[in-house]
C-alpha cells in the first residue's frame, strides 16, 4: 500500500491515523505507517508517502528507538473484535528539500517532489533510486500542498523496518486521511485501476468516550517524549480484495462513534 520507485512487493502494511492534543504541538495527527519491503529491482529502491500537511520537516519524524511493534500492539488490540471491510462505502471523492537518515531508511523529504530528482545525489549510492521525474510530477500534480517523502532503501534493508511516525497539523481538519495510493512498478499510479488491498487500517482520537475502541497494550518503558504522540485506545478494520486506488479516509465524527463503515477512499485531484 504504498508507491515504489521500481519493481518490489510489500505486504504486512499497517496505517494508522490519528488526532491528538499534544502537550507542546497542539492539536495534531499522528500517521504510523510500516510493511514489509522485498525488493524486486536489480539496485536500490524507495517508497513515497506523501503526507496531508505542508512544510514537513525531520524533526517531526519521531524515532521509536527499540519499540518496532508499536503498530502491530496496535492490531493485536483490535483483533480480538475484528471488523469486516464487508459494508464500508468505497466511495470516489473527488520548499525545500531535506536529506536525512531514519531507520532503515535515507528519506528525501519535499514539498515540491520535482526537486527531489536534484537531491538523489546526497542519498547513499548503495541506496540511492535511479530518477523518475514523471512519478515526481504526477505527485507534484495530484497532491498539491502535502510534503512528499522517499524512503530509500537498498536489498540488505529490505525487511520489516521499524514504524514510520510523523506527525504534522493537517491540510483537512474534519477528517483523517491515511495515505494509500498503490502501484509496486515504478510507473505513475493509475487512480482508475483497482488494487489488491490486504492490510490494516487503524485510527485513534482524542476526542472520544473512555469506553470507545480497545486499549492498547504499550510496552514497558516507552518513553514519555514518544507516550505523547500514541492513543490510549484505537479502533481498526482489516481490508483484503480489489478496491478502488486511493486514499483512505473518515471523518473526526464518524470516528467518534466507531463508525468504519463510513471510512471513504479518496481519489488524487490528478
Amino acid at each position: 500500500m504504498c508507491v515504489s520507485m521500481d519493481q518490489a512487493d510489500f505486504s504486512g502494511t499497517i496505517l494508522y491515523g490519528g488526532r491528538r492534543d499534544h502537550p507542546e504541538h497542539g492539536a495534531i495527527e499522528v500517521l504510523g505507517y510500516q510493511n514489509t519491503a522485498v525488493n524486486l529491482a536489480t539496485g536500490p529502491n524507495a517508497m513515497l508517502l506523501h503526507l496531508p500537511s505542508p512544510g514537513v520537516t525531520p524533526s517531526q519524524f519521531i524515532g521509536v528507538g527499540p519499540h518496532g511493534d508499536l503498530l502491530t500492539r496496535m492490531v493485536d488490540a483490535v483483533r480480538p473484535v475484528p471488523r469486516s471491510a464487508a459494508g464500508i462505502a468505497w466511495m470516489d471523492a473527488g520548499g525545500d528539500v531535506q536529506v536525512f537518515e531514519h531507520d532503515v531508511y535515507t528519506v528525501v523529504l519535499a514539498g515540491d517532489p520535482t526537486r527531489i530528482t536534484d537531491a538523489l545525489d546526497l542519498v547513499p549510492a548503495h541506496k540511492r533510486p535511479a530518477a523518475n521525474p514523471e512519478l515526481f510530477e504526477f505527485y507534484r500534480d495530484a497532491f498539491p500542498d502535502h510534503s512528499v517523502a522517499l524512503c530509500c532503501f537498498d536489498n540488505a534493508a529490505a525487511q520489516r523496518a521499524k514504524p514510520l511516525l510523523i506527525w504534522y497539523e493537517p491540510l483537512d481538519p474534519d477528517r483523517i486521511v491515511l495515505p494509500a495510493l498503490d502501484c509496486h512498478t515504478g510507473a505513475a499510479p493509475d487512480p482508475d485501476a483497482p488494487t489488491r488491498r490486504d492490510h490494516w487500517l487503524l485510527f485513534g482520537s482524542d476526542e472520544t468516550t473512555p469506553q470507545w475502541g480497545e486499549p492498547v497494550d504499550y510496552p514497558p518503558g516507552l518513553r514519555h517524549s514518544l507516550r505523547e504522540f500514541l492513543p490510549d485506545r484505537v479502533t481498526g478494520v482489516a481490508v483484503t480484495g480489489d478496491l478502488p486506488n486511493g486514499d483512505f479516509a473518515i471523518s473526526r465524527s464518524d470516528l467518534r462513534s466507531d463508525d468504519l463503515t463510513r471510512i471513504e477512499v479518496v481519489a488524487p485531484s490528478a
